[in-house]
């Protein structure tokens, strides 16, 4: 709201019936926004379109929800529509979460030759070539201004007779390619597209669609598609449609495969590692070290998939299969499983041991197999990288801003990764260093994150300054008053927010999955002692048909007892509730029940679901 302290207009916002509580959250704190509350997601054409008809300024900003504009951007980009008469539309120089060039910013039409070499790669072997990086027009300085094709729909300012006479956005596009083909018309009339770069926004990618998603994909392939078919024809158009077709079942498949490795591939894969591995030491340590040692075919066939079982199950509690992956658990991981089988193979009847060498020697193997895995899928994209826990985080602002900062990490348990406050001058209160020797300072100290505080800064300062930083840091910006710092960490991430009411333990990957062992092994002991419950349970057989859908995943025991909240932790649905009473219900007023979820949610540990199911047990089979 502040860029539009400098000019005369309206704001008017197009809500897709969102699920998140934006309805409430938002229409008492911007009483002078006009919304229209969609009842269902007509798509980002149509939405626009509406707000388009209800627009009276002279000038008409589309602008991406995910966005943070400077303060002079607005004013910024009318003195360059009033400049330029022949312009029809501007966009802006637009940077990521970490201050990178989003590349979008100023495009070319999507040719054959253009689309073949970015398809190709070619354009990201060759980002400053005017042939090969046509498409983003990577041989443009970005720090100059241009007149261009084609105009991002994130931040898209046009004169509204231009819109009027292009009739707005082709309602044919749901999502991606609508900003390309107004682009294309606004020139068919004979009006010119511009890229300004004298202001600069931040936009967080990524908030409708994540891209790399196999409907990502379909989506914009499908938009590649409407717009051949509309405005291409002939021998270009055929083969224009054959190429992206081709994308499309190609892209699809990458997706698919990343995302059966995200969910279900890497314990697979590093299963037949793990066999393979053990098979290899096998031979080798009978072929170099005991080849007088014979064993049983039958000992080997129990010994191999059980040691990959246990590995598998030690590397899942040890967190090798969270969304984001540390390097060292691989190391420690492999340890642990070494150390479980070393323990469970003393154990066993001398009949059925083998050589502790081929042990050791198999999860070496294992290590290196899936070490040259991991390195592989993480240059792939197909898992993320946790970066070191070691990296702290600064905050630029006055005193009173970087305790309200310090305030929200304390709620949201992430305090002790502050290391300081970066001043905005020398204001003698306690600071690291001042603002003006920040680059100095990120030299000498390896940091996670750099929050910006608004208040003292203003938006265009820090857009500027996250734009100029020469470290790969992630970029968190709070807003003063606002209660939350928002951040995104790369062109290719969702954008982020902490604050107060996020802080759960039960959202933690190591919370969750040891969440799941303590409904699978009460599923499991409900069963072995099915007979018992008849004596105990209101409904007893009621329990059975409950345990299996838990141990299927479909359930969990203890779930919410009342509607969560948004920005809480999705859980399955529970056989009963925090307050250990059947959740399909009614005990308790709804408000309680918020609050107890809350709890439940915010100081969750597996001590508390047994608690609750020892106290719920009659309830166990409703």
């Amino acid at each position: 709201m502040r860029a539009m302290e400098q000019v005369e207009g309206e704001v008017i916002v197009v809500d897709n019936a969102s699920q998140d509580g934006s309805k409430e959250h938002l229409r008492g704190k911007f009483p002078t926004v006009r919304f229209v509350w969609n009842k269902e997601n007509v798509g980002f054409a149509r939405a626009n379109n509406e707000a388009l008809a209800a627009a009276k300024g002279e000038y008409v900003l589309f602008l991406n929800p995910d966005t943070i504009v400077a303060e002079d951007s607005f004013a910024t980009c009318i003195h360059f529509l009033e400049k330029h008469k022949d312009a029809g539309a501007v966009g802006v120089h637009m940077i990521d979460g970490r201050g990178k060039f989003l590349k979008e910013s100023k495009r070319a039409y999507p040719t054959l030759a253009a689309s073949f070499y970015k398809l190709s790669g070619l354009s990201a072997l060759f980002p400053s070539s005017p042939t090969f990086s046509k498409y983003h027009l990577g041989h443009l300085d970005p720090s100059r201004d241009h007149e261009v094709d084609v105009l991002s729909g994130a931040f898209l300012m046009a004169r509204k007779v231009v819109l009027e006479r292009t009739g707005g956005f082709d309602e044919a596009f749901f999502m991606y390619g609508e900003d390309i083909d107004l682009s294309y018309r606004i020139q068919k009339l004979g009006y010119r597209n511009y890229y300004c770069a004298k202001t600069t926004i931040i936009h967080f990618k990524g908030e409708s669609t994540k891209k790399g998603s196999l409907n990502y994909v379909r989506m914009f392939y499908l938009a590649m598609i409407i717009f051949v078919q509309k405005h291409y024809s002939g021998i270009t158009a055929k083969l224009f449609r054959i190429i992206l077709k081709i994308a499309i079942w190609a892209r699809a498949a990458i997706s698919i495969l990343a995302g059966v490795v995200r969910k279900n591939g890497l314990p697979m894969i590093d299963a037949v590692n793990t066999l393979f591995a053990v098979i290899s030491a096998t031979w080798i340590w009978n072929r170099l070290v005991k080849p007088e040692t014979v064993y049983q075919r039958q000992l080997l066939f129990f010994a191999f998939p059980a040691f990959t079982l246990i590995f598998l199950v030690v590397a899942y509690y040890a967190g090798l299969y969270d969304r984001q992956q540390k390097k060292g658990r691989l190391i420690s991981s492999t340890i642990f499983s070494v150390v479980v089988v070393l323990a469970l193979y003393s154990l066993l009847p001398e009949k059925f041991r083998f050589s502790r060498g081929i042990l050791l020697l198999g999860s070496l193997f294992s290590f290196i197999l899936i070490g040259m895995n991991r390195l592989l899928l993480r240059r792939w994209g197909w898992i993320e990288e946790e970066e070191e826990e070691k990296l702290g985080t600064v905050v630029v602002g006055a005193t009173s801003e970087f305790e309200e900062v310090s305030g929200l990490m304390q709620v949201a348990e992430k305090e002790e990764r502050v290391l300081g406050r970066i001043a905005l001058q020398n204001d003698g209160q306690g600071y690291l260093t001042t603002l003006d020797r920040l680059d100095g300072y990120l030299r000498e100290v390896p940091l996670r994150e750099i929050i910006f505080c608004q208040g003292q800064l203003s938006f265009k300062d820090i857009i500027e300054r996250s734009a100029g930083l020469q470290h790969d840091l992630r970029v968190r910006i709070h807003a003063r008053g606002s209660g939350a710092i928002i951040g995104s960490d790369s062109r290719r991430s969702a954008g982020k927010t902490l604050s107060a009411e996020q802080s759960y333990a039960i959202a933690t990957p190591q919370e969750k999955r040891f969440k799941r062992l303590v409904d699978v092994m009460i599923a499991l002991l409900m069963f072995a002692f099915f007979p018992i419950h008849f004596f105990f349970l209101k409904e007893p057989l009621g329990l059975f048909s409950n345990a299996w859908h838990v141990l299927t995943g479909r359930k969990t025991w203890v779930g919410y007892s009342g509607n969560s909240m948004p920005g809480m932790p999705v859980l399955m649905e529970g056989i009963i509730g925090t307050n250990a009473l059947p959740v399909n219900r009614a005990h308790q007023q709804e408000e309680s029940l918020i609050i107890l979820d809350q709890l439940y949610a915010r100081d969750y540990t597996i001590y508390r679901d047994i608690h609750i199911i020892s106290k719920g047990y009659k309830w166990l089979g409703t």
